[in-house]
């Protein structure tokens, strides 16, 4: 499985070690940044790169990393094709996954702990979309709203 994970300067560190844990636990992983510590970057900028990765299905899951975890979320969003939730408990990393087919993750490095990071980040990547008729049914409705919208 192909990880993509990314961060701006308030969850740098917090996806410098996500990224050392995903690789030795065996996972591909790509790092699209923040490459250095900047406190003056902005998480769009940092987050786009990874969703644009999403979007081209370049990668089979994505996590982002900021310091509420609000800010890659919204960001994130806003490209067709992520699906991306700001998760803060496990059981919400892989209904997401298993309902919604939710494909980046989004987590706050300043409002949870490494050890509650790390449980939510194994619930999410050991997920799969169950692809249930109802689940199908409601994505392809979410799926509908955002081709209405693309300009």
């Amino acid at each position: 499985m192909k990880i993509g994970v990314a961060a701006d300067h308030a969850g740098f560190e917090q996806k410098n070690q996500l990224v050392k844990e995903l690789t030795d636990a065996g996972y591909d992983v790509k790092d699209y940044g923040a490459y250095s510590y900047d406190p003056l970057d902005d998480y769009p900028d940092c987050v786009l790169p990874l969703a644009n990765a999403v979007a081209a299905q370049e990668v089979d899951k994505a996590i982002a990393v900021c310091g509420s975890g609000v800010g890659v979320s919204v960001a994130a969003n806003k490209v067709p094709g992520v699906r991306a939730a700001l998760v803060t408990e496990s059981y919400s990393a892989h209904q997401g996954v298993e309902h919604d087919d939710m494909n980046m993750l989004c987590i706050g490095a300043r409002v949870i702990g490494p050890a509650l990071i790390k449980e939510i980040v194994d619930a999410y990547l050991k997920a799969e979309y169950k692809g249930e008729e109802r689940f199908a049914r409601r994505l392809n409705k979410v799926l509908a709203i955002e081709k209405q919208h693309i300009q």
